[in-house]
């Protein structure tokens, strides 16, 4: 991830609806989760749930696919941990070990079935 793209990720998320959102994305799973559903979990008019999911969807933190008319939106769990390194790439002055406490170590993304996870 370079500095835009984190930019732009951090922009998406800086939004209280877009946020919570995301997190609820984030908690659904690979599998996702119908934009219908979300909007009645978060009590959110379609067309204001429509703005945000279109706004994380610039930035790269969830995509969606069709599945017969329902639109499934789920977190982009690669962008999201890219996220997460690119902020931690420096933490502990380039020595996350250092901290003692794990929190910046990068090292623990790992790929699983096409996704990065944390371990």
């Amino acid at each position: 991830m370079d500095k835009t793209d984190a930019i732009a990720a951090l922009a998406a998320l800086a939004q209280d609806t877009r946020l919570d959102v995301f997190r609820l994305l984030v908690q659904a799973g690979a599998d996702g989760m119908s934009a219908g559903h979300i909007g009645e979990r978060l009590g959110l008019p379609s067309a204001t749930l429509s703005f945000h999911l279109n706004q994380l969807r610039h930035a790269g933190l969830v995509t969606f696919r069709r599945e017969s008319r329902s639109l499934i939106y789920a977190a982009e769990y690669e962008a999201m941990n890219s996220l997460l390194a690119y902020l931690t790439a420096n933490c502990c002055q380039g020595d996350p070990g250092a901290c003692g406490v794990g929190a910046c170590d990068t090292t623990a993304i790992v790929k699983h079935k096409g996704r990065s996870t944390r371990q």
